[in-house]
């Protein structure tokens, strides 16, 4: 990690360069100024202009910020006439020249204003954060859904691979970044401080986040590592604060027990699969004695499929948590082979998402979460994903081929435990 990490301190400190934009006294309108940007020629009056329109967007009520959406969506659209006028004329003549104009006619003019956006200190997350407003506004204007197109084509160029720097997040990592951490856990909450410290300063515990240089202080995605002698059956375990401490270099497993997605505007834009196998990477290079690199994963839409499927064996034991371990864990297994969208893909998000990846079922277990959200989405089920390099490719092909949902030689149930409940403060 240490030529990464001089890489990434060396890109923050070109992209945190300061410049400090003069006061705006323009009292022109949001539109005004956005079409005045567009038109704008000069590096500093292009500056300038930006800074100020993402400075007066940042002020604007929900009801405001909607107004700016339609006039994004519907005033910069792509003008279909000249499109098709230059289609025809290349069609003919079979020039560069016609070729660049449908290259630019084809894109709509609200890509080239947000280039034009992105231009002062501090502007890639405001639009991010732009983003994540439209999507909001979204759910009320389907119709946005072609301005929504533009903001992620242009998201996935910004934050493609190239641009993303992996780092460690540790116990001695600034105060800042800690916070965002806490704040950001979307599958286990972090309780306080002592509980961050179980996650990240123990010798058998790691957590990698990959970074933007223009977002340096805001993690765009991390994952949670537990070093482990075993194949964990349980969170209660993994999480818990009496567990034995292991030196790193005693362990064979590897855990990825959370995954957590840290910006809503970045919807779409995916992440997950670069980081778990990069940091699959590093950890073979630290620790070459890891055997095994597994998941222990949540079944978050298990009784959501279930509710909706009340023909399903015991459906009603299963939703009101009066069914057994062996019965839950027997189910959710059927469930993650074989609950399907129309589409052909897993019902399941979280089984998408590995198994997309490459990933293979390892083992369902009953019990396995018992927390209140735990038994909410799936009554205490979870699975072990196993990511084996040897097969991930073949197992990726055959998931976006075929939709085939690839299982372990060995898949079997673990066995059952005495089910107990987690206390409650």
């Amino acid at each position: 990690m240490a030529e990464r990490s001089f890489l990434g301190d060396m890109l923050t400190t070109i992209f945190e360069r300061r410049w400090t934009s003069p006061k705006s006294g323009d009292d022109r309108s949001l539109v005004n100024l956005c079409h005045s940007l567009m038109a704008a020629e000069g590096e500093i009056s292009g500056l300038t202009l930006a800074q100020t329109i993402l400075d007066r967007y940042a002020a604007l009520s929900t009801d405001e910020k909607m107004v700016f959406f339609l006039f994004l969506n519907n005033a910069l659209e792509v003008d279909m006439t000249a499109l098709t006028d230059a289609i025809s004329e290349y069609r003919l003549s079979q020039s560069l020249r016609d070729y660049a104009k449908i290259s630019r006619l084809s894109e709509s003019p609200r890509q080239e204003l947000l280039r034009r956006l992105n231009q002062p200190p501090g502007a890639t997350q405001a639009l991010v954060n732009m983003r994540r407003d439209l999507l909001v506004a979204l759910a009320e204007r389907p119709e946005l859904s072609r301005s929504d197109l533009d903001f992620q084509h242009l998201l996935r160029s910004w934050f493609n691979r190239g641009f993303l720097v992996l780092q460690q997040i540790s116990w001695e990592s600034p105060a800042s970044i800690l916070e965002k951490i806490v704040e950001y856990e979307a599958v286990h909450a972090i309780g306080d401080w002592d509980d961050l410290r179980r996650r990240l300063y123990p010798n058998d515990r790691r957590c990698f986040a990959y970074f933007h240089p223009s977002m340096p202080d805001e993690p765009l995605i991390f994952v949670e590592v537990a070093l482990t002698k075993s194949i964990p059956t349980s969170i209660q375990h993994v999480l818990s604060d009496e567990r034995e401490h292991r030196d790193a270099r005693d362990t064979r497993v590897a855990v990825f027990y959370s995954i957590s997605n840290c910006q809503k505007g970045l919807k779409g834009v995916s992440f997950g699969n670069l980081l778990i196998k990069q940091v699959v990477s590093e950890l073979q290079q630290e620790l070459p004695e890891l055997e095994k690199f597994v998941t222990l994963s949540p079944i978050p839409k298990f009784k959501t499929w279930l509710a909706e499927n009340p023909n399903f064996g015991g459906v009603d034991a299963l939703l009101d948590d009066s069914a057994d371990e062996t019965k839950v864990q027997a189910a959710a297994a059927q469930y993650l082979v074989t609950a399907k969208n129309p589409d052909g893909t897993p019902f399941d998000p979280v089984a998408r998402f590995h198994l997309g990846n490459g990933a293979q079922i390892l083992a369902v277990h009953g019990a396995a979460d018992l927390s209140e959200n735990g038994l909410q989405q799936s009554g205490g089920a979870m699975v072990n994903y196993q990511y084996d390099l040897n097969v991930i490719e073949q197992n990726h092909e055959k998931f976006v081929q075929t939709g085939e949902v690839c299982v372990t030689p060995g898949f079997q149930f673990a066995s059952p435990r005495p089910r107990t409940r987690k206390k409650t403060a």
